[in-house]
């Protein structure tokens, strides 16, 4: 007997403290151009685009994923997926549970087989009642600290050193819980008289961030003084505006570096820092390493 698509994804509310998440899959892959088949899955999946654009049909509904977003993908939902850039586009993909309620062997368990569908293997999205369900508006722009811990867990997930469940675990509740903040100041943003003007301009500082994003110039734009222009922005994307312009210039300084083999000091240039010592100097700060270790670690991986 097969599934009422209708009743998915199955929901249970749950304080915190029962939240357990166990990972089934974490990779970074590279699909060519074109659409898969459609599916449904008995897990989770957290599918973010590092490079390139892709899209997601679910629910009678086109979603279009940039660079730098990502879907949640609800257990038991037919979806379609599609890499849409040329030659190919560069996924992070993410299959888990909120409970700690499977066991999967292989990825082919995650994948339902609608000819055998198996009722009791689909999974339950936690609902907190702090917060609406992250299936409610499934695309997301993770911040960049959000995006550098799903980058962590795929390396715990793919090396396994000892005590990488624990670790996996521990930063997937991190990863929920910054979607689930985004989720909440996103509300509270559409709320906003100045939503538009506000997500005009986080999508022109995305597009062009090497231009002079100041305060002061972004107060100007929204026609508001600087105090609460940065209020409304940070409720918007989590961050301050200076902060998030920031992460704007480093994530694309990440895919320069990954993709071209442009100069660190030429990198730093196109992204809007003009000294190359202040912009090594940032790059560190971020990840760690220098712009040049992680060049070469990006293309071992």
């Amino acid at each position: 007997m097969k599934s009422d698509f209708s009743e998915f994804p199955l929901q249970r509310s749950a304080p915190f403290k029962e939240w357990s998440p166990s990972i089934h899959y974490a990779q970074i892959q590279r699909m060519p151009a074109g659409v898969l088949p459609q599916r449904r899955i008995y897990d989770f999946e957290l599918l973010y685009v590092s490079q390139g654009q892709a899209a997601t049909t679910m629910l009678g509904q086109r979603y279009e994923l940039s660079a730098g977003e990502l879907i949640f993908l609800p257990s038991g939902v037919l979806h379609q997926n599609e890499a849409a850039s040329t030659p190919d586009t560069r996924f992070l993909g993410i299959h888990f549970d909120f409970f700690d309620e499977q066991d999967i062997q292989t990825e082919a368990d995650m994948i339902v087989d609608e000819e055998h569908v198996q009722e009791r293997r689909f999974a339950f999205e936690a609902v907190a009642d702090a917060f609406e369900p992250l299936s409610g508006n499934p695309v997301y722009t993770p911040p960049l600290a959000c995006v550098q811990l799903m980058e962590q867990l795929v390396h715990e997930f793919t090396m396994r050193p000892p005590g990488y469940e624990l670790a996996c675990k521990s930063l997937m509740l991190q990863i929920l819980l910054h979607l689930l903040r985004l989720q909440k100041s996103r509300s509270q943003w559409l709320a906003s008289q100045h939503d538009g003007r506000l997500l005009e301009l986080v999508e022109e500082i995305e597009r062009r961030p090497a231009e002079g994003w100041t305060n002061a110039l972004i107060a100007e734009r929204l026609g508001l003084s600087i105090d609460h222009a940065a209020k409304l922005f940070k409720q918007l994307v989590g961050l301050p505006p200076g902060e998030y312009v920031h992460s704007i210039r480093h994530r694309e300084a990440r895919r320069l570096l990954r993709e071209t083999d442009l100069t660190i000091e030429r990198i730093g240039e196109q992204v809007g820092y003009a000294g190359i010592h202040y912009f090594s100097r940032l790059f560190r700060k971020h990840e760690g390493i220098s712009a040049t270790e992680y060049r070469k670690l990006s293309r071992v991986l």
